[in-house]
């Protein structure tokens, strides 16, 4: 792909200061610049790099004001973060835009596949799956019997979903995710253990993005949800009959239990344990490494520590934690005293 200062001026309704007939088929870092690459400063700390970068095009905000003189050409925006990160979008797009299914899949007869479907090597889509327009299953990707995947959606290499499960619009599902797998469910017994059938499903509505290596396990009756929006970073388990609010974003390694319900607009960091049949109210933010064991009914708190409460009082008491060694020692004098 080449595109020349003009192109992308134009794409970005920026102006060009240098030489606009200067093409580039490359992106790059403004301190890794390379003859034909195209790369944007958009952070003051990295100013120096502008004067020394082998870059082609640079994209800089219309306020940037150079110093000394540069070699490269320049395309001036409103934000060139913005500007930067919607070239990467388009560039993603373009390299990403496959067709045609090729001969060594395996679609079943009854299965209902969309337009312009891109199916790859070695995937396999079952009875009675429905596939919309536009999707993209990449190579040694399994969907099961009667699930539907809607229009423009990706779902990358290797990536295994069950049976009868729904995935919406524009979703992504990223390399060895696990769609509808049995959850973790056993009535116990004094003669042992009995696994309990899992034969619900999982419901993924529209514009999700689910991390690589996640796991997310059918409902026992009814549905595990993930409602519309909701982004997922890797390796998070998400239980039996969960269900995820909208615009909700969890990062790497959370661990969600059973029936557990966790509202719209919420945003967890990484390692975050919640146990099972809670409520978590809408906007609620947690920090790294907590651990829920109650619910959470006020809306937009912050919650840190495990088993964890409000963060400021979570930072009050951790004060006092870290003064438990001299308080102790105080103590053992006291007591030496009396």
């Amino acid at each position: 792909m080449e595109f020349t200062a003009h192109q992308i001026a134009s794409l970005l309704n920026g102006t060009i200061e240098g030489n606009a007939d200067v093409s580039v088929t490359t992106l790059s870092k403004i301190e890794e610049g390379t003859k034909g690459s195209l790369s944007f400063l958009a952070n003051p700390l990295y100013t120096q790099y502008i004067y020394t970068t082998d870059a082609s095009i640079v994209i800089v905000n219309k306020t940037f004001v150079a110093e000394q003189p540069v070699k490269c050409t320049l395309v001036r925006v409103e934000s060139a973060e913005m500007a930067f990160a919607k070239l990467l979008e388009l560039y993603n797009q373009i390299k990403l835009n496959k067709t045609g299914i090729s001969k060594q899949s395996c679609i079943e007869e009854s299965a209902k596949i969309g337009e312009n479907v891109y199916v790859g090597a070695f995937a396999y889509i079952g009875e009675n799956a429905v596939i919309g327009n536009n999707v993209k299953i990449y190579p040694q990707v399994y969907i099961g019997d009667n699930t539907t995947v809607d229009d423009n959606t990706i779902i990358f290499a290797g990536a295994k979903i069950y049976s009868d499960n729904k995935i919406g619009k524009n979703c992504i599902i990223h390399s060895g995710v696990v769609l509808g797998s049995d959850g973790f469910r056993f009535a116990l017994q004094n003669e042992g253990n009995s696994k309990v059938a899992q034969i619900g499903n999982v419901v993924i509505e529209d514009d999700v993005e689910i991390g690589a290596n996640c796991a997310i396990d059918r409902a026992t009756l009814g549905s595990t949800i993930l409602h519309k929006g909701v982004k997922f970073d890797n390796l998070i388990h998400i239980a039996h009959n969960v269900e995820i609010g909208e615009n909700t974003y969890i990062a790497a390694a959370n661990v969600v239990a059973g029936s557990t319900k966790i509202g719209k607009n919420c945003m967890f960091s990484g390692q975050v344990g919640i146990v099972g049949h809670l409520k978590i109210a809408d906007g609620t933010i947690i920090a790294a490494q907590s651990g829920i064991s109650k619910s959470i009914t006020k809306s937009g708190e912050a919650y840190m520590g495990s088993p964890a409460f409000e963060v400021g009082k979570y930072r009050k008491s951790h004060i006092h934690f870290r003064n438990l060694p001299d308080l102790v020692e105080r103590v053992d004098k006291l007591e030496k005293k009396g």
